[in-house]
């Protein structure tokens, strides 16, 4: 690859990511150097306690900074309702009280796993785990179907109306499972 400035062969490939747009830019080693860019040394990149010990190092990770960002890479909340991209796994630690919020809504407030174990997952739920599970799915889909009545949403009323009555005549799952 080319050098942006001088045609000579570029070393230092920059990204900078400004509201969302990404820059990059190709430099030699001379143009870096006078732009102020210095790359790191091969050593220090290849030595994780070097990377922990910097300056950038989070002091404790996965919890947020005064000003909202991630410790790690910086990244802010609004940098994530931007793009919808978190910028390194410290991110879910540090927005997690956001992350559960925005999961909860997008799967209209189901945040555990209803529904059958595997066999192979060798677990297996005894009958009032079954029956407290279903219990709770059916009062959920009674209050979104009241909301969706309320909001004049029929279609999705009708779609609720037919998953309550799927698990309201659905026979036992142990009974499934067993066959």
């Amino acid at each position: 690859m080319k050098c942006d400035r001088c045609e000579n062969e570029a070393t230092v490939h920059e990204v900078t990511i400004v509201n969302g747009v990404a820059t990059e830019k190709n430099l030699c080693e001379h143009c870096a150097a006078s732009d102020g860019i210095v790359p790191a040394p091969v050593s220090e990149a290849l030595d994780p306690g070097a990377v922990i010990a910097g300056p950038l190092a989070p002091a404790t990770p996965g919890r947020a900074t005064r000003s909202g960002s991630c410790p790690t890479c910086r990244s802010t909340l609004n940098d994530f309702k931007q793009c919808g991209l978190l910028g390194c796994p410290d991110c879910y630690s540090t927005f997690r009280t956001h992350l559960t919020q925005l999961a909860a809504r997008a799967h209209e407030g189901a945040s555990r796993h209803i529904g059958r174990t595997p066999k192979r997952a060798g677990g297996t739920l005894d009958q009032a785990a079954l029956i407290q599970e279903r219990t709770e799915r059916l009062k959920r889909l009674h209050a979104q179907l009241d909301e969706a009545v309320a909001g004049e949403q029929y279609e999705r009323a009708a779609r609720l109306r037919d998953e309550i009555r799927r698990l309201s005549t659905q026979p036992s799952e142990s009974a499934e499972r067993e066959s």
